[in-house]
């Protein structure tokens, strides 16, 4: 995509958040523009256009999460979840959000071991937890047991893949035992960044999951509540993603 294209985007997201914070809603109003377009009506009326149809991509599904920072040197920012029924984006809910002890990065480029939490487009291919999954959980669950690990060991052929037990190949120094972390991981859901077809050292196990003690290794975490609450409602007949971002600049989250 073109930067001149990015920036008009950046544009009228910054637009999207001056609205919103003059809306008397509690809920942004949804937009009445069925499909990609911005809605026109709902910002002739002085309130906030939903995100999703500024985005470049939402995935092509009906099921949208956001992460947004308002510079790449942020730990925290916004989660907002939408769906979109009949054409129109509506939003379900929000909550606060952690990032990478170190920002964000752009996801095409990040470094493993850099702290950052990467930017773009990802899809949510599975959950896992210590905790049963949420009372009405579709996406597929998997249980955290004593030998579960996320192989992180980028000379192993299970790079960035949750193994059980951990294979000969995967240094376990490398990787990570999941049981070692029951707060983060009481609940999680696989962010697909470097998923499909990992590159060697670009990054492994970037999850989201529930808030520790401070910002992440590069995850991006919430409340325990809210990740709850985002759990019962992810659907995979809907073809949920993630779209990680900043409000503005070459990371927008609009760009991508």
């Amino acid at each position: 995509m073109s930067q001149p294209t990015r920036r008009a985007r950046a544009g009228a997201f910054a637009t999207v958040l001056a609205l919103s914070a003059v809306a008397a809603a509690a809920v942004p109003a949804a937009g009445t523009v069925p499909g990609r377009t911005p809605p026109r009506t709902g910002a002739a009326r002085g309130g906030p256009v939903p995100l999703p149809p500024l985005l470049r991509d939402d995935g092509g599904g009906t099921q949208l999460v956001t992460a947004t920072a308002a510079t790449t040197s942020a730990t925290t920012g916004t989660l907002t979840w939408y769906q979109r029924t009949g054409g129109v984006w509506r939003q379900v809910g929000s909550a606060p959000v952690r990032f990478g002890a170190h920002g964000l990065a752009e996801g095409g480029t990040r470094v493993q071991g850099t702290g950052t939490t990467p930017t773009g487009l990802y899809g949510l291919p599975f959950a896992f937890g210590g905790s049963a999954a949420p009372a009405g959980t579709t996406l597929a669950y998997r249980r955290v047991t004593p030998t579960a690990w996320w192989c992180e060991d980028s000379a192993s052929a299970a790079y960035n893949r949750w193994t059980d037990p951990l294979p000969t190949d995967c240094r376990g120094g490398e990787s990570e035992h999941l049981a070692d972390y029951p707060v983060q991981y009481a609940r999680a859901v696989v962010i697909g960044f470097n998923y499909a077809k990992p590159v060697k050292d670009r990054g492994a196990g970037i999850f989201l999951h529930v808030n520790g003690a401070g910002a992440t290794a590069g995850c991006v975490s919430v409340p325990a509540g809210a990740l709850a609450r985002v759990l019962a409602w992810l659907d995979p007949a809907r073809k949920p993603h993630i779209a990680i971002g900043t409000t503005g600049g070459a990371t927008a989250v609009t760009g991508y």
